[in-house]
């Protein structure tokens, strides 16, 4: 592990990169965790070798390097967040659950990477045309009759760990094609946190349900 620990927002995305096991563009960071990896931070993370970082259209993507795993099991081990203080008392109790899977890794004779590993649905080669199949079955599976409304939130959640943009891009390309329809909750009342987060952006409206025309 390096000397001097990471920051909060550092330490935070190597974590989260550890935890996801495979490369993560920014948009799709912002989706999980509410922040990117940019400037400033990218730019240490990656002197210091511990995240490789390369340009995805107009973003980054990011994945852990060897060295970034090894600082991983190394920050296991501490048993307090990195400064600077007020530390919340999340950030405290994360590190004692940090501690805990670091004391089970060595008991059981495992690497990082045998305990964070990347579900077997969720690659980086899929494509727009691999998207759509998914979307497809998953509004099978959820909708009650032929041309049912679904849930945006249902959806995802059907979808496991598919980019969050990928799936949009692919939704609003059928919304054109007519393929698939996207409508707004009109009852705003209804809306959980999770329709709103899930929402689609599409004329300037969120739009909160699917309806799939040919599935």
């Amino acid at each position: 592990m390096t000397e001097k620990r990471l920051g909060h927002k550092q330490t935070a995305v190597v974590f989260t990169l550890m935890a996801l096991a495979r490369e993560v563009s920014n948009p799709e960071l912002q989706a999980i965790v509410g922040f990117t990896l940019d400037g400033q931070d990218r730019r240490r993370l990656n002197e210091l070798d511990l995240v490789a970082s390369h340009k995805q259209g107009r973003s980054f993507a990011h994945e852990l390097t060897e060295r970034g795993w090894a600082w991983c099991e190394g920050e296991l081990g501490q048993e307090t967040p990195p400064s600077p203080r007020p530390r919340s008392v999340l950030s405290v109790a994360l590190y004692v659950l940090l501690s805990g899977v670091d004391q089970y890794r060595r008991r059981e004779g495992l690497r990082l990477a045998d305990i964070f590993a990347p579900t077997s649905d969720v690659t980086a080669e899929e494509t727009p045309e691999d998207i759509e199949s998914r979307i497809r079955t998953a509004y099978r599976k959820l909708a009650r009759s032929p041309r049912d409304w679904v849930g945006l939130a249902e959806l995802r959640t059907e979808l496991g760990g598919a980019p969050a943009q990928d799936v949009d891009a692919v939704l609003k390309e059928l919304n054109r094609a007519g393929q698939v329809h996207l409508v707004p909750e009109s009852n705003r009342k209804t809306l959980t946190p999770a329709d709103r987060e899930a929402a689609i952006r599409v004329g300037g409206e969120d739009n909160h349900l699917l309806s799939i025309e040919v599935s």
